[in-house]
Parts: structure tokens; sequence; C-alpha cells
């Protein structure tokens, strides 16, 4: 065997390695994102957003969501937090950053316990008000 067909060889195994091991990692990564968008508490807070109204006033009827959902889910025994970060694709407009929070309690279901998106002008705005109502425009 010559030395070029030894370079060759060795080249193939290499690249044969990386190209396997760029599959597996893009394989973890896709799965965690997946599993992000399609938990309970992403379609928890995709429940509440598509029946919010202040959000329909903005966006129009919602239309779809963004592929890629972030944030966190924590569960401690029976207890969870939850801060999930999406894009709302309304009818009118793109909102590319809508925060919902949630938590629930002794293994209970999600509750919303805050929501908000950014505006145009970088200004935060609250989708609930702090009793838990869904948040009024004042006139």
């Amino acid at each position: 065997m010559t030395t070029r067909k030894v370079i060759f060889i060795i080249v193939g195994v290499l690249l044969a390695l990386v190209l396997l091991v760029v599959v597996f990692v893009g394989a973890i990564v896709g799965f965690a994102f997946y599993s992000m968008g399609h938990n309970e508490a992403a379609e928890t807070a995709k429940d509440f957003l598509r029946k919010n109204e202040k959000l329909k006033k903005e966006t129009g009827e919602i239309k779809d969501f963004g592929t890629f959902v972030t944030g966190s889910v924590n569960v401690n025994n029976a207890d969870g937090q939850a801060a999930i970060n999406l894009k709302v694709i309304g009818e009118r407009k793109t909102l590319n950053s809508v925060t919902v929070e949630m938590m629930y309690k002794s293994g209970k279901s999600w509750h919303v316990t805050g929501a908000s998106y950014v505006d145009e002008a970088g200004k935060s705005v609250n989708l609930l008000d702090p009793f838990g109502n869904p948040a009024e425009e004042s006139p």
C-alpha cells in the first residue's frame, strides 16, 4: 500500500467519524427543541396565548407559533415552574418575543402566572394583570 492510499483511508475515516458526531449531536439538539415545544407547559402557554384578547388585538387571530420554543421548565417533586418563550405569528403582525410564565403545585396542571411581549419600541407589554385576570386596556 502506498502512502497516498493510507492518507486517503485515514482522511476518509476521520471525515466519517466527524459526520457521525455531527449527526448524533444534531439529533440530540433536535430532540431537545422538539421536547420543549411539545410538552405540557408549552401547550398550556400556546392555549393561553390563543385565547388572550389583548394579544389578538395586537396581532390579529393567531395563525401559528415559531418553530423553536425556548425557555426553562423546573420540576421539584410535585411542584414546578416554567418560563416559555415563543414567536407568535398573527394575521396582521408577528411578535418575536412572547414570554409566558407558569407554575403548578402538588402535581396539578400548569397555571399561567405572568405573560408579556416586547413591542417594536422595545417596551414590555403585560398580557396578564397581577390579579390573574387577562389584562384590559385602559381608556
